[in-house]
């Protein structure tokens, strides 16, 4: 009984394994994130990133290109 009894310990329990799926996921984007940071570093900026950033935000392409965009899967 109270705060700290059986009742308590299963949800802190249960909200405990649910934050630690969503530090797991936020970890997974965050690392995603610093990957393409470094791929854009100012110094030495990665050639294909470069090319799919300026497609994507300009909408170009080569007249003999055909474009297939897939959507990621969460």
């Amino acid at each position: 009984m109270g705060p700290y009894g059986v009742l308590s310990w299963s949800e802190s329990k249960a909200l405990l394994e649910k934050r630690q799926h969503r530090i797991a996921t936020l970890t997974a984007e965050r690392d995603e994130l610093k990957n393409r940071v470094k791929l854009l570093d100012p110094d030495h900026v990665d050639p294909d990133m470069a090319s799919e950033l300026v497609r994507k935000n300009l909408n170009v392409a080569r007249p003999d290109e055909y474009v297939i965009q897939l959507d990621k899967m969460r």
